[in-house]
């Protein structure tokens, strides 16, 4: 390119002009331009018109300078040129990939779904809420504290603009029952009856009691019922006794009768007396006090506050009117004061279908009679209705129950159209997403859609039904029903807030989650794990630097790191996007600090400082992931604040400290060290501070939580006692031995076998040691020690037998008297019994040949010296010093000793 007047000259293209083939023509070009300049003008030659229009198509890749050329010139060809200005050559976008997008697993078509807000970014939630008559369990736990974490991702993460709606069903049979139980009962102890009315009301209350053990089919609630009875019959006993005795000590025996026999009496009572309650306030205290308890709880375990909270008491006009609207509509009908909801008319309609959720559940009358409530499901109230499958809108109130003015008379609200009628008034005929427990499912999440597009007239009242799983405890399932549940507070004592949220991080928030020590035990390991790794980072990033000094260069070792970061970032989010999978995005966390730990680890180990920048990015992304999720609590400005003050004075302590250190060390001043020790492990953790000494390297300072330092104090001292505890013990049972050894040593020969009961049957002691030794074993034998073995069989057969076939000569030869004083045969077993020691040999059978041996000379040497042998006298007990007696039992054990093994 070239606007010179010789351009022919300059970019000499002309011999491309007789080049007949185009990819010839190609390869000749591009050898061409890799040498010359091609972009020396503003305009395109003559000549490169002309070469241009002979290529019918871009040059391939490989040819990298005609490729240029080609695309300037195109570009050139389709602007005018502006003379004397370069324009820019042609850009390509990239392809790009498909980024995953959010589904949600929809309880309505029981698949992931891809999540689509039907106004934009804004997503309309409604989720139930809890009935207060109770303390809140980890039952709901599991679904608050799921829904919250759903919630906060859509918000934080997702970047979703969510309204959070959530009911309190404070009008209830199961409210209604427990105030008139907890009023009468209250009333009973205010009386202050005798002991024997308390025990004839007992055993009044527990005729019907036994009876419905009875009828009972269901194991769980039959296994809880049989608990309860055998409690009340065992407090029964000692009040009757007490009774019939007519002893004076009986308000106590009273006492635990009444407590262990509540529920029963309470039961008695209300069927007796529950009718004569009428006043509305004693059905409202129920309800606020452990709404109350509710919150407080939700507040502990940093649940976000719903943005609109409605009550039932609180929309029985709206209530009212949206049952009206039900019955225009024409699928309601009005029986003896109730409303009932039209089944079969709303299933049989065009654009209606009931039973969306649990199809294969309708017609399950269990299912149904709990959903209507305790209270009812008498025969009468049955017959109301024109179909089984049928259920309230409208109950109408029966003596000592709750009543609200209405079209149909004194009555209240039933259990699924108070959830359709609030979260109609709030979120209007259509939301984005319902969400509940598992267990809601059916009938009353069926009957919640049933009645609300009957209202509405449409099929569309929710678009994504969410369902958390059950929560069992060590793999029983949880009711409260069966008493068989643990409360948020008493989870709390146990562990933390964060803790319990981890748990259930660690689960998928739709399948069933087992709390057990197990369960916990895992997200406290994985707690620390997190917590360990950013004390790491932020001793790192106390480093002393400089400006510059913080961006370092790259080796292969951080190179790799961040492709696996990035590479854990994108799995990260395409396990959010389905289903919010917050396990994977747990276990990919892990894997995460796992990495960067034996990074870290490695740069140590080599005297090298990690580098900042890359270990505050890791750090600010997980950190960044674990507060959308609020896993871990956020630190207050005032702690940021006390950390950069406190940090600079700790760390000059520890310089201090370490100084300190070296020098007792190399001076081997053991009470300084010792100091040093206490400074470290008692008076720091008192304050928050944790030293971590490494050697050959910097102290670390971590500020660190004072309760979770004590308890790991604790726990490192009683892993201390325990060792303590263990080697005390090993080394008492050692002393046992010993002395049992040594009290071994002074038994008599002739008695030390007799206590071998399981081996010896017993023993002869008439036998002479002449008639049991074999002629050949005698001493005068002319046997020497080299043949005995053979003595004793064949030559061949194994040595241990041989030395067995002697086991009763020796122990006969022992305990047998012989020619000698009884008190020579004493002093001599008395010198030699100690080196019988069983320590001493490599087997039984050597300790039995010493024995044999010394029982042998002692009791068979010739009488008359001549008849002996000089070596023979030396052995002799008549003759011979006891020291030589030893020595020569010394001689003999050893040669014993290498003869037999």
């Amino acid at each position: 390119l070239s606007d010179g007047i010789d351009q022919q000259e300059a970019f000499d293209y002309g011999f491309l002009l007789h080049t007949s083939e185009e990819a010839t023509a190609t390869v000749a070009l591009n050898e061409y331009l890799s040498s010359r300049s091609y972009l020396a003008g503003f305009s395109p030659s003559r000549v490169d018109q002309e070469v241009f229009e002979l290529l019918h198509r871009p040059p391939a890749p490989q040819h990298v300078h005609a490729l240029r050329w080609y695309r300037h010139i195109a570009a050139l060809q389709r602007d005018t040129p502006i003379k004397g200005k370069r324009v820019q050559p042609l850009w390509s976008a990239p392809a790009g990939s498909n980024l995953p997008k959010l589904r949600l697993y929809n309880s309505l078509t029981r698949t992931k779904e891809l999540f689509v807000p039907q106004n934009g970014n804004k997503v309309s939630w409604y989720c139930c809420g809890p009935t207060v008559y109770d303390a809140s369990h980890m039952g709901h736990a599991r679904s608050y504290i799921s829904f919250d974490i759903l919630r906060r991702i859509l918000m934080n993460y997702f970047k979703y603009d969510v309204f959070y709606c959530m009911n309190i069903t404070d009008i209830d049979d199961k409210i209604i029952r427990r105030a008139r139980q907890n009023y009468l009962l209250e009333q009973y102890r205010e009386k202050k009856p005798a002991a024997a009315q308390i025990l004839q009301d007992v055993l009044s209350a527990r005729g019907p009691f036994q009876a419905k053990l009875a009828e009972t089919t269901d194991p769980d609630k039959k296994q809880m019922l049989e608990r309860l009875d055998s409690a009340v019959a065992a407090a029964l006993g000692p009040l009757q006794g007490a009774v019939e005795s007519k002893a004076g000590e009986v308000p106590p025996n009273s006492c635990v009768l009444l407590e262990k026999a509540k529920d029963l009496l309470s039961d008695w009572l209300d069927a007796q007396f529950g009718s004569q309650v009428t006043e509305n306030s004693i059905f409202s205290l129920l309800p606020k006090f452990w709404e109350g308890e509710y919150h407080n709880d939700m507040d502990a375990l940093n649940v976000l506050p719903p943005d609109v909270l409605t009550r039932v008491s609180e929309y029985c006009p709206e209530i009212v009117d949206f049952v009206k609207k039900i019955l225009d509509n024409g699928f309601g009908y009005e029986s003896n004061g109730s409303v009932y909801f039209d089944t079969a008319k709303f299933d049989t309609s065009q654009k209606h279908a009931y039973g969306k959720l649990v199809p294969e559940a309708v017609g399950d009358m269990k299912a149904l009679q709990e959903g209507e409530g305790d209270l009812s499901v008498s025969a009468d109230q049955l017959s109301e209705k024109r179909s089984q499958n049928d259920f309230a809108l409208w109950k109408a109130s029966k003596p000592g129950e709750p009543s609200w003015d209405s079209p149909w008379g004194k009555g209240r609200p039933g259990w699924h159209i108070e959830c359709s009628a609030m979260a109609g008034s709030i979120l209007g005929e259509s939301m984005d997403i319902h969400g509940g427990g598992f267990d809601l499912r059916f009938p009353h999440h069926d009957n919640e859609l049933a009645q609300s597009e009957a209202y509405f007239e449409n099929d569309h009242w929710v678009r994504y039904f969410l369902h958390t799983g059950h929560l069992t405890i060590a793999g029983c399932k949880m009711s409260k029903s069966l008493k068989n549940f643990i409360t948020i507070k008493d989870a709390l004592a146990k562990n933390t807030a964060r803790q319990l949220r981890l748990a259930f991080l660690m689960h998928s928030w739709k399948d069933t989650l087992d709390y057990s020590s197990n369960t916990m035990e895992s997200a406290v390991h994985y707690e620390k794990f997190l917590n360990e790794f950013f004390l790491n980072v932020k001793d790192i990033l106390r480093a002393p630097c400089d400006v510059t000094g913080q961006f370092e260069k790259w080796e292969a070792a951080e190179m790799e790191l961040n492709e696996s970061f990035y590479e854990r970032k994108a799995a990260v989010h395409e396990a959010l996007c389905d289903n919010v999978d917050t396990r994977s995005t747990m276990e990919e966390m892990r894997a995460l600090v796992t990495q960067s730990n034996t990074y870290i680890a490695s740069r140590k180990s080599s005297k090298l400082q990690p580098n900042r920048m890359l270990m505050k990015s890791i750090a600010l992304y997980l950190t960044d992931m674990l507060k959308v999720r609020e896993s871990l609590c956020s630190i207050p400005v005032g702690c940021l604040q006390m950390e950069t003050t406190v940090m600079p004075y700790l760390k000059v302590l520890s310089d201090f400290r370490e100084s300190v250190r070296k020098i007792a060390r190399e001076q081997n001043v053991t009470e300084v060290l010792q100091l040093c020790d206490v400074v470290r492990n008692d008076t720091l953790p008192e304050l928050g501070v944790r030293l971590e000494d490494h050697e050959g390297l910097p102290t670390v300072v971590k500020l660190v939580d004072k309760e979770t330092l004590l308890r790991e104090r604790n726990e490192k001292k009683k892993m201390e006692d325990e060792k303590k505890n263990k080697k005390e013990e090993a080394a008492k049972k050692k002393q046992e031995q010993e002395l049992a050894k040594l009290a071994k040593m002074k038994i008599s020969p002739c008695d030390m076998f007799r206590s071998e009961t399981d081996k010896y049957s017993g023993f002869d002691e008439t036998v002479n040691i002449q008639q049991l030794v074999s002629p050949r074993m005698m001493w005068r034998g002319r046997i020497s020690v080299r043949d005995r073995p053979r003595s004793c069989g064949n030559s061949t057969r194994p040595r241990r037998n041989c030395t067995k076939s002697i086991s009763r000569p020796i122990r006969m030869a022992a305990e047998s008297p012989g020619p000698r004083s009884v008190a020579k045969r004493s002093r001599m077993l008395q010198i030699v019994t100690p080196l019988l020691e069983p320590t001493r040999f490599l087997n039984l059978h050597i300790r039995e040949a010493c024995l044999f041996y010394i029982a042998y000379f002692y009791l068979n040497v010739p009488k008359r010296p001549a008849e002996r042998a000089p070596w023979r006298t030396l052995l002799c007990p008549s003759c011979a010093p006891p020291i030589v007696i030893v020595l020569s039992s010394f001689v003999v054990i050893q040669f014993l000793q290498s003869f037999f093994c």
